[in-house]
């Protein structure tokens, strides 16, 4: 239905052209795409996982302290691998993959300071790095308000915890 109702702002030569380009544009490989998102996906997450059980084995973590370190560890290299230009050629061979972990968080950040970085370290890089992440932080913090409002009424009407 939003296709018609842009179609009546086109020309006919505008959409006889939109109709010759839909018929000469490629397929998309839709189901490959989705295999190389979930396997590199979880191959990140499969690694992450490597790094957990490394302090629970090796500095005596335990399960639910080890997170931190892990998280941290996988921002690390996420933003080092960002740096050096690796990053994105993963990015571009998985799509979707490297964005759903905290990974691809730590990649949209790195990218854009990088990108700025020639405007200054306050105006460029400080002033830029955000921009992208900022709605992410913003629906995330808003988020835990809601859960947070969510169960002190809970508590407060007697839920079990």
């Amino acid at each position: 239905m939003a296709s018609k109702a842009k179609n009546k702002k086109l020309t006919p030569t505008q959409i006889e052209y939109q109709k010759v380009s839909q018929a000469h544009e490629p397929p998309r490989p839709v189901f490959k795409n989705v295999l190389r998102a979930f396997f590199v996906g979880g191959a990140i997450c499969l690694f992450g996982q490597v790094i957990q059980s490394f302090f629970i084995n090796y500095f005596n973590f335990t399960e639910k302290t080890a997170g931190d370190p892990t998280v941290a560890v996988l921002i690390f290299i996420s933003v080092l691998l960002t740096g050096i230009g690796v990053y994105d050629k993963i990015a571009q061979y998985a799509g979707a993959g490297t964005a759903v972990p905290v990974t691809g968080f730590a990649n949209s950040i790195a990218s854009a300071a990088l990108e700025h970085r020639s405007e200054g370290l306050v105006l460029g890089v400080g002033g830029n790095m955000f921009k992208l992440a900022g709605s992410v932080i913003v629906f995330g913090v808003f988020a835990a308000f809601i859960i947070g409002l969510l169960k002190w009424a809970w508590m407060t009407l007697g839920g079990v915890s």
